[in-house]
């Protein structure tokens, strides 16, 4: 019988590693059961439930082009009964059904759901929905190009200031501060004089 993904041989396990064990296979060949596939359950130390000279029955479940086979003893097992988790209470308001809460609002409200929002963040639920518009474009008092350029940039240069402090101070990194100077701004924390 060629040795092919999905059969279930008898073997005997030939080595424990840290990592796995080596089994003998018929036909003189040999494969490896990973740590992670010797049990349903957390398995630390190999030597716990596989020793020198056992007995196993092994599924393949891989062969690599290079020859070496992949075994599970884990598939062979029934599966494990799942234990409820006894760390946790009940969830706050009963448990969660499919749907809306009370007040037609989804998520974690405790006590029941919120009135509708009056004049509050954003309209309510059950108001049309928003649609982006663009902002007017402000007015450019007939400027010239150059004059626009120059606006867009000191803007710009604004934009990324912010958004290089805000990372900077999120990420733990340095804060650098933005000092003008005789030939514009300097993103220089020594171009300062604090």
């Amino acid at each position: 019988m060629a040795i092919e993904v999905g059969n279930v041989l008898e073997g005997r396990v030939t080595g424990v590693k840290p990592f796995g064990a080596f089994v003998a296979l018929p036909e003189g060949k040999s494969g490896m059961v990973h740590i992670s596939e010797v049990s349903n359950e957390y398995v630390q130390d190999i030597n716990t439930v596989l020793h020198d000279g056992d007995a196993v029955k092994v599924q393949v479940i891989n062969i690599a082009p290079d020859g070496k086979i992949a075994l599970s003893i884990k598939r062979l097992l029934p599966p494990a009964p799942r234990q409820p988790r006894s760390d946790r209470g009940p969830r706050p308001g009963g448990p969660r059904q499919n749907g809306p809460r009370e007040g037609g609002h989804f998520g974690n409200s405790r006590g029941g759901g919120r009135p509708p929002r009056e004049g509050g963040r954003g309209p309510a639920r059950d108001a049309a929905p928003r649609v982006w518009q663009p902002k007017a474009p402000a007015k450019s008092d007939n400027l010239s190009f150059e004059d626009m350029m120059s606006r867009f940039k000191s803007q710009s240069e604004e934009k990324m200031a912010d958004l290089d402090h805000e990372t900077n101070n999120r990420r733990g990194g340095p804060v650098f501060w933005w000092c003008g100077n005789a030939h514009g701004q300097e993103r220089n924390q020594n171009a300062c004089k604090i």
